[in-house]
């Protein structure tokens, strides 16, 4: 629970792995962890900096309402779920690694962007995008179908979009030392859901 309910301008450094809900209702602070995290990073943040030099566990970025998570390396299962958005206050999630299965599952805003930057197949696991009804996900590399929820559809990037991730990469790039130019060269995939409502059927209203 390091950070949990924050609410101040700090910065805190973590040299080693810190436990489970780490920077949970955070609201301000910067957190830079040297080493891999644990699970439920950034449950229900609502705005500032989580940066980890290494991979995080499974549940990251749970219900996050706003602020950066950046990951070097991998994250494990049901990654950005139930993320949402707010006007201007927008949740971002970038991992340079893989991910597990249930990607962006409920996911109703924000920006989640997938790098597989070490070169792992495959990049994501199963059932991306299941229930997801906003938000947009951009993914380095091709997805097979197969991998994908039904409630999401693929799209190629638009110009718009290159500029949109390009802003978050090129700072995502300084914090790792990533090649900015090499990162962007990669072909990205679009996911979208394609409905804001995709279990309407099963309610009465």
């Amino acid at each position: 629970y390091i950070g949990t309910g924050l609410n101040e301008s700090i910065k805190i450094t973590i040299n080693g792995t810190p436990g489970n809900d780490l920077g949970a209702f955070m609201n301000g602070p910067k957190i830079i962890v040297n080493a891999n995290a644990q699970d439920g990073i950034a449950n229900t943040m609502n705005s500032g900096e989580i940066i980890v030099h290494g991979s995080v566990g499974d549940i990251i970025g749970y219900g996050m309402r706003g602020g950066k998570l950046y990951i070097r390396g991998d994250a494990g299962y049901r990654v950005g779920i139930h993320m949402k958005e707010y006007k201007k206050q927008i949740p971002v999630i970038i991992a340079g690694g893989t991910a597990g299965d249930f990607f962006g599952e409920y996911m109703a805003g924000g920006i989640m962007i997938l790098l597989g930057m070490n070169g792992k197949s495959p990049l994501v696991g199963d059932y991306v995008g299941t229930g997801m009804h906003g938000g947009v996900m951009y993914i380095r590399g091709k997805v097979d179908p197969y991998h994908l929820g039904k409630e999401v559809s693929c799209l190629e990037l638009s110009e718009e979009d290159m500029k949109l991730i390009g802003s978050y990469l090129k700072e995502y790039c300084e914090y790792f030392g990533f090649d900015y130019n090499e990162v962007m060269s990669g072909k990205f995939t679009k996911l979208v859901p394609l409905s804001h409502r995709p279990y309407g059927n099963m309610y009465v209203y």
